[in-house]
């Protein structure tokens, strides 16, 4: 299947899942980070903030889990630049001021800065992936020019609400694939 087909199919049936079910499967997805990966050997977590109105996995239970749990462990979360092709990440704490930008992602204010390079482990949102470890987003290229900033040894882990499809059939040498995907029922490793 295409990422086009996939992307329009998956968005889909996300949007129709009630609130409460997105709640179920996001609560599921977090159990299976914490349970498959030294979240405590973490210094720095890349994660995103939703987008309710796309019923995008909630990530908010999680980052308040983490630090209560793990204070140790610092967040980054991403802001979409003016050029509307990059990202720039920023630290994520407690005290940090949010606003939602055109998109309606919250995006930190005055945050510092953090380099693509500190980064341990780097949460992916997906709407598809396959069992190679292919994804589909939204289509922008955000995360395949920021995956290449990272460390080679920085976990690439997608977040997704479904199960894998068989194969994605335009997937080209700069996707750049994961090395694990969080689904509601367990770990996906490639």
């Amino acid at each position: 299947m295409t990422k086009a087909d996939l992307r329009r199919e998956a968005l889909a049936r996300r949007r129709a899942l009630p609130e409460a079910e997105v709640a179920h499967r996001s609560a599921a997805l977090w159990e299976q980070l914490q349970a498959g990966f030294p979240v405590a050997q973490w210094q720095w977590l890349h994660l995103f903030l939703p987008i309710p109105q796309q019923h995008e996995p909630n990530t908010w239970p999680l980052i308040r889990q983490l630090w209560a749990q793990q204070p140790h462990l610092q967040l980054a979360v991403p802001v979409v630049q003016p050029d509307g092709h990059t990202l720039r990440h920023f630290h994520l704490t407690p005290e940090t001021t949010l606003v939602e930008n055109r998109w309606g992602i919250p995006e930190p204010v005055s945050a510092a800065e953090v380099h693509p390079a500190q980064l341990d482990a780097v949460l992916i949102p997906l709407l598809a992936f396959d069992e190679a470890g292919h994804r589909v987003g939204y289509g922008k290229g955000f995360y395949d020019r920021f995956l290449t900033e990272c460390r080679p040894d920085a976990l690439r882990i997608g977040v997704s609400l479904e199960p894998p499809v068989a194969r994605i059939t335009d997937a080209w040498a700069g996707d750049v694939p994961l090395h694990a995907c969080l689904t509601p029922e367990r770990v996906w490793w490639f």
